[in-house]
């Protein structure tokens, strides 16, 4: 049996995507300024993306975190490399990621985050995937909601590779 790639989102289908989002955003904020905090390594592109799209005064920050190595799988174990460096103490702060697929990711940096007393939190995700959710975590941006397949490109990696990838796909099992 071989593997398939399978383009799901196009580069023009991405952008489009991140417009709306862009929008959804600068409407939920309007002219509170924004602590952004893109979750390395995977949001960076999507984030690089989508703040250059939010109208509303944004700072943009990074957290590096590491749930998943070189596995399809999360291992559970949500680990915090690199945190935010700023005080966010009374700030609004929205928290971008690739994808929310098991959500133990995205709840972890929810409840680190509380733990500085923001304002507000919200969460950005590019692809949902909630079938396959573990934690009870609603994203409140979503690009895209997704079955369940391991998907490439746009910043979603396989391995160390596919993050420059434009567009985003999946390898599907094929009988040829």
């Amino acid at each position: 049996m071989n593997r398939k790639k399978v383009v799901l989102f196009s580069e023009e289908q991405i952008q489009e995507t991140v417009k709306r989002m862009g929008k959804e955003i600068t409407e939920a904020y309007g002219n509170e300024p924004i602590y952004a905090i893109s979750l390395l390594r995977g949001s960076f592109v999507f984030a690089a993306d989508l703040v250059r799209k939010i109208e509303t005064p944004t700072v943009v920050e990074f957290m590096t975190t590491s749930s998943y190595g070189d596995n399809e799988e999360t291992s559970g174990r949500v680990d915090i490399i690199n945190d935010v460096r700023f005080d966010l103490e009374g700030k609004n702060v929205l928290i971008i990621d690739d994808i929310c697929d098991s959500g133990i990711t995205l709840n972890a940096i929810v409840n680190h985050i509380k733990e500085k007393n923001p304002k507000s939190i919200k969460t950005a995700v590019f692809l949902d995937k909630p079938e396959r959710r573990r934690v009870e975590i609603y994203p409140d941006f979503i690009g895209q909601e997704i079955e369940d397949l391991f998907v490439v490109g746009y910043g979603l990696n396989y391995g160390d590779f596919y993050r420059n990838c434009p567009y985003i796909f999946a390898f599907v099992n094929s009988e040829e």
